[in-house]
């Protein structure tokens, strides 16, 4: 029995529960209106029991009739209600029992990337530092080999930073200590730092006005920069342009991160900041990935006084935006 089939039978259980329970009420209250007919039936037919004239006879049918109809009014009120009620509950357990699965599966599709992402860097760092200890090698080709190693080291780091930086979003112990920086200068001398160290197949432009300042939490705040970057680059083609820039407009400060990518449809903008999502087809998530960077991102910002935001790139890529007043 796969995974759909045993998620789908609880959910088929339900269902048939309250099919049961819809066709009791239409049963009962059949029953409640054929007892009410029958009961005013038989005090008409007790009236002419009785002797009493037909003028009699016809003013309490009528009396009876108005009481039946109210009845019936009554009645027809609360069913409506009911069904209602029952529709309501209905609807609100398929959508929480629809959120528990999705979430369920992107837990699970996150076990299995982070299996990946941890594995993948430390046999590489593994078989960079053997081919260093087992051969001699020219001094140019262990550099290449070092800083291969360094890079996987990094990639490492940045995954259990953000592991450890979700958790800590989720179990509320996030705390920030912010001080004033001289905003254009950090992210600057930040990103220099990255391009150098790393062979990036993308063109990086910076695109920084000078003289930004912005109270942040130096240890948190460098988390914005590389998730929205190595975003860009993970689904940026080679050869393309991601362009990070950092302007001041009106009393905002915003930062925004822009690729040439395959960009993001409508449908994945309303989720891909949520934990765990990943958007794109299938091609997309063979690309490496927790779905946390950007869920990491998120509550960085709101931290900061900010922002986040995503949007289309003409003429094709997407554009992030931090924005932090």
């Amino acid at each position: 029995m796969d995974n759909g089939t045993k998620r789908s039978r609880p959910l088929f259980v339900f269902y048939l529960l309250v099919a049961y329970v819809f066709l009791q009420f239409a049963w009962w209250t059949y029953s409640m209106f054929q007892l009410n007919n029958e009961i005013s039936g038989l005090k008409t037919e007790l009236n002419l029991l009785k002797g009493e004239t037909p003028e009699q006879v016809a003013s309490q049918g009528n009396e009876i009739n108005a009481r039946l109809h109210k009845r019936w009014v009554m009645i027809s009120s609360e069913g409506a209600v009911f069904i209602g009620l029952l529709l309501l509950g209905v609807y609100q357990i398929r959508k929480t029992f629809k959120k528990e699965t999705e979430l369920a599966n992107r837990q699970r599709n996150f076990l299995l990337s982070v299996t990946h992402e941890l594995k993948s860097p430390i046999a590489s760092a593994k078989l960079q530092l053997q081919t260093l200890q087992k051969r001699e090698l020219e001094r140019e080709k262990q550099q290449e080999i070092i800083s291969n190693a360094i890079s996987d080291t990094d990639r490492l780091n940045n995954l259990v930073e953000n592991i450890l930086l979700a958790a800590k979003i989720d179990n509320s112990t996030f705390h920030l200590h912010r001080e004033s920086t001289a905003l254009s200068e950090y992210i600057s001398g930040n990103m220099n730092q990255m391009i150098r160290l790393f062979n990036y197949k993308q063109k990086v432009v910076l695109d920084i006005e000078s003289g930004i300042e912005l109270a942040i939490d130096k240890t948190t705040f460098p988390s914005i920069i590389i998730n929205l970057f190595e975003n860009a680059i993970k689904y940026s083609p080679a050869d393309s342009t991601i362009t990070l820039s950092l302007k001041k407009q009106d009393n905002a400060v915003i930062l925004a991160v822009k690729d040439e990518g395959q960009g993001i449809s409508e449908e994945d903008k309303k989720k891909i900041f949520e934990k765990f999502y990943r958007a794109g087809n299938e091609d997309t998530r063979r690309t490496k990935g927790t779905g946390l960077g950007l869920y990491i991102v998120k509550h960085i910002a709101e931290q900061h006084n900010g922002s986040v935001s995503v949007k289309n790139n003409a003429p094709k890529g997407s554009i992030f935006e931090v924005a932090f007043s």
